[in-house]
């Protein structure tokens, strides 16, 4: 199949979670509601750390507050296309509705990836722009082109490893059947992408696993650090597309291994 067919596809995906959604407007309203508040939460521990320190390291209050904005934006815009059907691979395997997925003429994994789209998470991520624009504004930052492109390019990149690591752990359902706790597990760690990096200077063992191993802490701080001109070195950034490569190139390795244990609902 082509990519025009592949669009196609998709586009009548997005028509089926658009009338899904409209079919439950209360849930999708509260669902707003509580990650609203969610983030307000967040930001208000930010202020009021702030409120005992002048900085963390070398992270100002605003810096903080424009890290919370993007790292809540990149889980949003995840939530957004990936998290409910990473989550949903298990309930597939578990009921054998994997079977009717892999008889469809496409690409198995951009099927079960791209299944549902998360409407409401949307909304949210605009509120995190919001945040962000008025925590630039704070810094009276006139970040260039260069600047602006880089963050919104690693931006999406974090959102990529994000997947790939999440649809990798969501594979193991080939073996266990359940693997929710897993997949909902790795989502609750995205909290630590808020954190500035430097809170972790004299924890070099926890800083070590969630910068190569999970690289979680990247993926909201270098961003950020483009954006606000502090990433003394391009290293950092390098390293963020490196690991979404090796990530990227790992995740593909497991899917295919996984599919081979997979014996469907018929045997």
């Amino acid at each position: 199949m082509n990519l025009k067919s592949y669009l196609s596809i998709y586009a009548t995906l997005w028509k089926n979670s658009v009338a899904r959604e409209m079919s439950f407007k209360g849930n999708f309203i509260l669902w707003i509601v509580v990650e609203t508040l969610w983030f307000g939460l967040q930001l208000s521990f930010t202020l009021v750390v702030y409120g005992q320190t002048q900085s963390i390291g070398t992270w100002s209050k605003w810096q903080a507050v424009l890290l919370v904005g993007a790292s809540s934006f990149i889980q949003q815009i995840y939530q957004a296309f990936f998290l409910t059907n990473c989550t949903g691979l298990s309930e597939l395997v578990r009921t054998g509705k994997m079977d009717f997925l892999l008889a469809l003429p496409v690409n198995t994994r951009f099927i079960v990836s791209t299944r549902q789209v998360d409407l409401g998470a949307f909304v949210n991520a605009a509120f995190a722009v919001c945040v962000m624009v008025y925590a630039a504004m704070k810094l009276n930052l006139h970040p260039t082109f260069a600047q602006f492109f880089g963050f919104v390019a690693l931006c999406g990149v974090g959102i990529f490893i994000h997947y790939t690591l999440m649809f990798m752990l969501a594979a193991i359902s080939f073996w266990t059947v359940r693997a929710q706790g897993i997949v909902w597990g790795y989502y609750n760690l995205f909290n630590i992408a808020r954190l500035p990096d430097d809170a972790f200077a004299k924890t070099k063992a926890f800083r070590a696993v969630f910068t190569f191993a999970l690289p979680i802490l990247l993926v909201s701080n270098v961003p950020v650090r483009v954006l606000v001109n502090t990433l003394q070195s391009p290293v950092w950034w390098l390293l963020l597309l490196a690991l979404g490569i090796i990530w990227a190139v790992i995740s593909e390795w497991f899917w295919r291994f996984s599919l081979r244990r997979y014996t469907s609902a018929s045997t």
